[in-house]
């Protein structure tokens, strides 16, 4: 009886080692007939600040466990995983980006796929740019025409500009020149919500540019800027007329000190102690002030920087000097005709 009941024991522990194994080769199963898509759009949703997209998903019943991003300039420490719950693995995945700046990215995405409750998973690897414009999202509908624009003429087949805006923009489809052999195409800025229109056709040698908003918020922020040097002056004034009155009170305390005269001595310092709470007040507003005045001093070297990118090689240094002059001259006319025109 004895023997038996080893032998019926051994054989149990057999059959659960055995169930175990296929458990562990059905967790384990390789993936096979399986093809990661990968798809980059622009999404505007409501929920959400409007971001470009990165669509993952798979081609059978796998799920997507885990994807690591590798991108300069995008992410803190130029890397991002992205990994949702145990309970909500599904076999497509949506990644939101941010890019601060309008440049190209390299995308280097690794994506572990595999079944659900599996213990291995298989690594699948692409490589996608991320255009320049990425950001610009393209209308489908009609957008208000904008009254800010610039007109100039470009030495290049309309064919060649088209590959060029297929190139640097986030497109789903190619896009193609028209029948009369123009184009025309309008975009969606995803950070400022304002359009941009592209529009070629023949034209003449002649460049202009516009920006009635850019133009007339320059022009509100000099007067800032004016508004603020003078209170500096004031307070500057108003600060040396208080050193002097200080350097008064110091003596004449200090003489009634010596002379034993408590009184006036509790007089004068008493009016140093209120002087010095006005300047340490006059103090406050100056920080203020200098803070304020930076903020619209790079506001003005901003638009500055704005007309001098609608030029390029010697025409954009000329203006941006030319701009700095008008300035230095407080010649805001000037300043406007600059920008516009690109000369005095």
């Amino acid at each position: 009886m004895r023997r038996i009941s080893e032998w019926a024991r051994l054989g149990k522990y057999s059959l659960a080692n055995r169930q175990q194994q296929e458990t562990k080769l059905e967790l384990s199963q390789p993936i096979r007939n399986c093809r990661l898509v990968l798809q980059l759009t622009g999404n505007e949703e409501n929920s959400k600040p409007p971001h470009v997209e990165i669509a993952l998903a798979t081609t059978n019943d796998t799920v997507i466990r885990a994807v690591i991003i590798f991108a300069e300039g995008i992410f803190e420490g130029e890397s991002h995983v992205f990994h949702p719950r145990e309970n909500s693995l599904t076999s497509n995945i949506r990644v939101p980006l941010y890019p601060p700046k309008d440049v190209p990215v390299d995308l280097h995405i690794k994506t572990m796929v595999g079944y659900k409750g599996s213990l291995h998973y298989h690594v699948f690897e692409l490589t996608r740019q991320l255009p320049r414009f990425s950001m610009y999202a393209l209308c489908t509908t009609s957008v208000n025409q904008p009254q800010g624009f610039v007109k100039f003429k470009l030495n290049e087949r309309v064919a060649r500009i088209v590959m060029w805006i297929n190139s640097s923009f986030l497109l789903l489809e190619d896009m193609q020149a028209n029948s009369n052999g123009g184009l025309e195409v309008s975009f969606l800025s995803l950070r400022s919500s304002l359009p941009l229109i592209i529009e070629v056709s023949s034209a003449c040698d002649i460049v202009e540019a516009d920006f009635p908003g850019e133009l007339e918020q320059l022009g509100s922020v000099l007067e800032r800027v004016e508004e603020y040097h003078a209170t500096r002056q004031r307070l500057s004034a108003e600060m040396a007329d208080h050193s002097g009155v200080i350097r008064t009170l110091v003596v004449r305390a200090e003489d009634a000190r010596l002379m034993s005269d408590m009184q006036s001595m509790r007089q004068w310092y008493g009016e140093l102690y209120n002087l010095n709470k006005d300047l340490i007040s006059g103090y406050k507003i100056r920080c203020n002030n200098h803070q304020e005045l930076l903020s619209c001093l790079k506001q003005v070297n901003q638009t500055i920087q704005k007309a001098g990118r609608l030029r390029v090689g010697k025409s954009k240094t000329v203006v941006v000097s030319a701009c700095r002059q008008a300035i230095k001259s407080n010649n805001i006319n000037a300043l406007t005709k600059i920008i516009r025109s690109g000369t005095t």
